[in-house]
């Protein structure tokens, strides 16, 4: 049958119930955003952030995030991501653009060192089988700063307002400024309490803590890898000995996710001085307490051998 001009337009059921939960500014259910991240601070940070968000995880803190396998559940994780939110500054490069390539699909890509001034920059540095993990535009382990974390924070929340509904950005822009006025408290009272540390010496395996110890006014006299990523060697560890006997460091430092073995080692070669393996970041499902219990933990465990 065709219908005239002068017939009303048939209106189906599930129309009707469309229109008029509209016209009674019923909304409708939103999907969720999904996030993936590349390492467990920025998980936290946007749990912070976008607490609805659907969160996937690529690393944890006993991994090194230089050195992951592309598995074929990150691919899919990747894939159905709406944004990943990772470090950049070459921290990802070994394993995050085959994930993209494999993918098949490219979700906004936030890179958290975009929004902060980075140190130990090597410009125009080129990575060869033999220069371990050269990172021309810097340091890469920015999160252990946590003024840092306040400027990754503010383009996070930027971003985050871009791709979830207008009604929603309100709220992310409350969280930011809850978070950040919790955060610089806690800021200036993680400096009162490590006012001890200020000048003190440490060995250190790796560019893990380069951010917290600037931060905090500790001198890194020595590192335990003979290039950046490459595993300390006997001859590089004795002669590190022979170089820090006279005066030994307040500490040798490593991460969650390094061998202890050769920290542990130049620990004991030198008598007193204490091997502090620090977790190089929080749980896969942390948010904001547990980055601030994080830094907490960082600081006493730093504090310990000064006697405070």
């Amino acid at each position: 049958m065709v219908r005239t001009a002068s017939e009303p337009r048939r209106t189906r059921p599930w129309a009707r119930l469309l229109g008029a939960g509209l016209l009674l500014g019923l909304a409708l259910p939103v999907r969720a955003l999904t996030v993936f991240a590349c390492e467990p601070e920025w998980a936290a940070l946007t749990r912070v952030l976008a607490p609805q968000a659907k969160l996937h995880v690529a690393t944890h803190a006993g991994q090194d995030p230089h050195h992951i396998e592309a598995r074929p559940s990150l691919i899919a994780q990747l894939r159905a991501a709406d944004l990943a939110v990772c470090t950049g500054a070459g921290l990802e490069s070994g394993w995050l653009p085959m994930l993209r390539q494999r993918a098949g699909r490219e979700p906004v890509l936030f890179e958290a060192s975009d929004y902060v001034a980075l140190i130990d920059a090597q410009p125009g540095a080129r990575a060869t089988p033999w220069s371990g993990d050269v990172h021309a535009e810097g340091n890469p382990h920015i999160h252990t700063d946590p003024r840092r974390l306040l400027e990754v924070a503010a383009g996070l929340a930027e971003q985050l307002q871009a791709l979830l509904p207008a009604a929603e950005r309100p709220a992310v822009a409350q969280r930011l400024a809850a978070f950040q006025q919790d955060w610089r408290g806690r800021i200036a009272a993680w400096e009162r309490q490590a006012a001890p540390l200020r000048g003190r010496a440490v060995a250190a395996q790796h560019s893990s803590f380069g951010y917290l110890f600037a931060w905090l006014g500790l001198r890194p006299v020595a590192d335990l890898e003979p290039k950046p990523g490459m595993a300390p060697t006997p001859g590089h560890l004795q002669q590190l000995l022979e170089r820090l006997r006279g005066q030994p460091p307040a500490a040798v430092v490593i991460s969650s996710y390094q061998d202890p073995r050769p920290g542990r080692w130049l620990s004991g070669q030198l008598g007193g001085t204490p091997l502090l393996v620090l977790p190089a970041t929080v749980a896969e499902d942390a948010a904001a307490p547990e980055l601030a219990q994080w830094m907490d933990g960082l600081l006493q465990k730093l504090l310990a051998p000064a006697g405070r």
